[in-house]
């Protein structure tokens, strides 16, 4: 074959081309999605030809998923006269009907928005939304778009109870019912908890901590990571509990019955002696020492770890008890 019958032949078959593919056999699709609530013969049959637009059966509710044994979709095309289809050994066709989910964050998100700014409530952000069913994920048409609209809200700062109804203009779905839902609202603040069993005396670090969401009204715990880290737990500490002031205090870096110096600084003076603790105590408490040579008890401070001063008119008793023996 020489050059120009090759590319003349080149030719005729691009031109036949799409005349190839509309003349191609019709053939079942194993899966199809719909956007409408009509399922045409176009979705289930491929080159289906003159008659795509024909519609045939009702598709699923939005979101979901249905199959259609083939004989049923053999059965309602025949009458249309789309005859010799490939069944491909389908034995049924999945349909998939598209939408857009609303999940229920988003519209506790809105509800809180909506009530933020109103009935003496403060930003969406500190809304704490309880709703008194669980909330269903909310399926519209897929090219609807938009944020949910508040129709009707009702709030009772007393009981904290709420009634709200959302549409979504452009939703056929929402506007022919449109969601209502019931529930309690309540402004809450951030509060410090342990995250684990936590004993007395226990040392806290920012990993034994979390923060937890508490009612406004019942706050009184501490907010500040800077007030916590570091100080000790003064009673056993659980999680779920908001840390108050109470339940902490300065570590202990003396212990009872543990064997302490006894200090006294003055210019030029140092008097230092053996004593053991009365009292556990934190930095700049005050406890009880004996004097371990004189069997005397006197009052001092804690300055450091196993380290306790005591002022002049101590240390003078301190000094003579001493010097007597």
């Amino acid at each position: 074959m020489t050059t120009a019958k090759l590319a003349i032949a080149a030719f005729l078959y691009v031109l036949a081309g799409p005349a190839l593919a509309q003349n191609a056999a019709p053939a079942l699709k194993a899966n199809a999605t719909v956007t409408g609530d009509i399922v045409r013969i176009g979705d289930l049959v491929e080159n289906a030809g003159a008659v795509a637009d024909v519609p045939i059966f009702r598709a699923p509710d939005l979101g979901t998923t249905g199959a259609v044994a083939t004989e049923r979709v053999v059965d309602a095309i025949r009458p249309h006269q789309l005859i010799d289809i490939d069944t491909r050994g389908i034995s049924e066709i999945v349909v998939t009907r598209a939408s857009r989910a609303i999940t229920a964050d988003e519209i506790s998100d809105r509800l809180a928005q909506s009530l933020s700014g109103h009935f003496g409530l403060g930003s969406a952000h500190n809304i704490l939304i309880n709703f008194d069913r669980a909330v269903p994920m909310l399926q519209i048409e897929p090219n609807v778009t938009g944020e949910l609209r508040v129709l009707a809200l009702t709030y009772d700062p007393r009981t904290t109870r709420f009634d709200v109804t959302f549409d979504l203009p452009g939703s056929a779905e929402l506007h022919r019912q449109p969601p209502r839902f019931t529930g309690t609202a309540i402004e809450t603040v951030d509060a410090l908890a342990v995250d684990h069993p936590v004993e007395r005396g226990q040392v806290l670090r920012a990993s034994d901590l979390t923060i937890m969401r508490r009612p406004k009204a019942e706050s009184a715990g501490i907010t500040d990571m800077a007030a916590a880290v570091g100080f000790a737990a003064r009673q056993p500490l659980r999680p779920g509990q908001p840390l108050r002031a109470a339940d902490l205090m300065k570590p202990e870096i003396v212990q009872r019955n543990e064997i302490v110096t006894i200090v006294y600084e003055a210019p030029g003076i140092v008097l230092t002696l053996r004593g053991q603790a009365q009292d556990a105590g934190a930095l700049g408490d005050a406890i009880s020492v004996l004097n371990v040579e004189s069997k005397r008890v006197v009052q001092g401070t804690i300055v450091g770890p196993g380290r306790v001063a005591v002022s002049a008119a101590t240390a003078r008793v301190v000094a003579n008890a001493t010097t007597t023996q």
